[in-house]
């Protein structure tokens, strides 16, 4: 009987373990290497996009049950805002003024920095990148009382030669000069230093030929430097356009002003946030937002193709 039942008893065969190759290890390998990257995108990236743009169909207090709305938050938004359309001015007007002349004084001083006959260089360097990593709220403390209406430095001086002090914080011109001057000050060095690795690529035989034939410094800065760095001034260009469509810390602790002349798009998305609690309408505008760094890329983009090829 025994013999039986252990001639009809299945006999269980063991599965062969399954053996992988080294380009499949290298692979599964690889991917675990970059997971956390994705990962990290993920929660931290990818869901608040996907979040905002469901949010901003809605209208939500992030307390209470969300209701949706459909597109009412972006047709308020575009006729029935004007202190949205406020911002937008303010952001383009603060850009235009601290981008512009940032990115031509860092690249000046690259210029002369890479010179030659300068002693002390790494000094220089160092100096120069120290305001990208200042305490921003320090920087705002002291351009605060640089710029004060009573007791300001800038009043003071111009107060010394017969100019009528500015009250800064009271209009538009001195609001927007202030903040511009904030943001530059922070961001010179850092696209000094850009330039600086840029231009250290240039072989030096094309200044020496240059000074052979009778170019000065200047003539050597248009028709040498600028030539040869112009990818990295495209790639400046577009990420100053980026930072300064979203310009945020600097109006904040300046101040917006009496007649929010501070106040950009960024802030403005902070104050309907945190301030009012209109977490979809603050989507929206977020989104709206990063349509128009998009269209200010693909023009800075279009722009810079043109001059490559001319």
């Amino acid at each position: 009987m025994s013999t039986e039942v252990r001639q009809n008893s299945p006999i269980t065969e063991k599965k062969p373990k399954r053996k992988y190759n080294q380009r499949t290890r290298d692979r599964i390998s690889g991917y675990l290497y970059i997971s956390p990257f994705f990962l990290l995108f993920g929660v931290f990236g990818m869901f608040p996009l996907i979040f905002t743009a469901y949010l901003s169909f809605h209208k939500w207090n992030i307390l209470g049950e969300r209701e949706f709305i459909g597109f009412a938050n972006y047709i308020g938004l575009f006729t029935n805002d004007p202190l949205f359309w406020k911002a937008v001015g303010n952001t383009f007007s603060i850009w235009a003024l601290s981008t512009i002349p940032q990115l031509f004084l860092a690249l000046v001083l690259a210029f002369v920095l890479n010179q030659a006959f300068l002693k002390g260089k790494s000094l220089f360097r160092l100096s120069i990148f120290m305001p990208n990593v200042t305490s921003i709220v320090a920087v705002a403390i002291v351009f605060s009382a640089i710029f004060g209406t009573q007791y300001g430095i800038i009043n003071y001086l111009l107060s010394s030669i017969g100019i009528d002090p500015i009250n800064w914080k009271g209009s538009y011109f001195g609001t927007h000069v202030a903040i511009s001057l904030m943001v530059m000050w922070r961001w010179v060095g850092y696209n000094t230093i850009i330039y600086l690795a840029g231009l250290q690529s240039i072989p030096k035989d094309l200044y020496e030929a240059a000074t052979i034939d009778g170019a000065n410094k200047i003539q050597q800065f248009l028709f040498i430097t600028i030539p040869m760095v112009r990818p990295i001034i495209i790639f400046t260009v577009l990420l100053s356009s980026i930072g300064g469509m979203q310009v945020f810390t600097e109006p904040l602790l300046f101040g917006i002003g009496s007649e929010s002349q501070g106040l950009t798009m960024t802030l403005y998305l902070y104050q309907e946030a945190f301030e009012r609690f209109s977490f979809g309408y603050a989507s929206a505008i977020a989104w709206v937002l990063f349509l128009i760094i998009i269209v200010v890329s693909l023009i800075n983009m279009f722009v810079t193709k043109r001059i490559k090829s001319a």
